[in-house]
């Protein structure tokens, strides 16, 4: 089967999108996130599905990665890393308090508290948003399509303007290796990254 035309549409589609991208939006929480940092604040971090895999992605690039080659270290925490814990409070509380749950007693005002929803709809990830936001702590949203709730009620909002779940996850994706990438060089003073992925 010949594939070519329908791999360069989504190619095209995809350049399309990220030229669309708001700068200003990442910038602001590459800020958050380095704030964070620099008061040895949390930064939690979730996501459903793909989005869960992005945020373990995070994690995992900014506690590894980076934190690998300076003294103050980034503190990510993924809440949908643990398995057992999601599991035990979707099955005896209900899944859409599987990130708030493990917020509760622990998120502290000065603590980062990042959502990514493609849709921006997902009730577990709202929840979570909206009570770290009444602990004091800043937020944040990755979203797609048009941003839905989470959009509206993060205080930081990067935004993928599309209406396409796969290409969203993607850009998500490339927000990641943007701003590690970034800090790489700015806190490491390195050019490129190795072992990290």
């Amino acid at each position: 089967m010949n594939y070519i035309n329908a791999i360069k549409e989504y190619i095209e589609l995809e350049i399309s999108v990220l030229r669309q991208i708001d700068a200003m939006e990442i910038n602001a929480l590459m800020d958050a996130i380095e704030n964070a940092r620099q008061r040895n604040a949390a930064i939690y971090i979730m996501g459903n599905g793909g989005s869960a895999a992005t945020a373990s992605h995070f994690v995992n690039d900014f506690n590894k990665g980076i934190s690998e080659y300076i003294e103050q270290k980034f503190r990510f925490i993924c809440l949908n890393d643990n398995i057992a814990t999601v599991m035990a409070i979707a099955n005896d509380i209900g899944y859409d308090a599987i990130f708030e749950f493990q917020l509760r007693g622990k998120v502290k005002s000065e603590d980062l508290v990042i959502g990514i929803s493609g849709s921006g709809n997902s009730a577990n990830v709202l929840n979570a948003i909206e009570f770290a936001k009444k602990e004091g702590a800043l937020t944040a949203g990755l979203t797609g399509y048009d941003g839905g709730k989470l959009r509206k009620i993060a205080d930081i909002s990067v935004h993928v303007p599309v209406m396409s779940m796969q290409v969203t996850e993607d850009i998500h994706i490339i927000f990641d290796h943007l701003m590690m990438a970034i800090f790489y060089k700015k806190l490491c003073g390195k050019e490129h990254l190795k072992g990290a992925g």
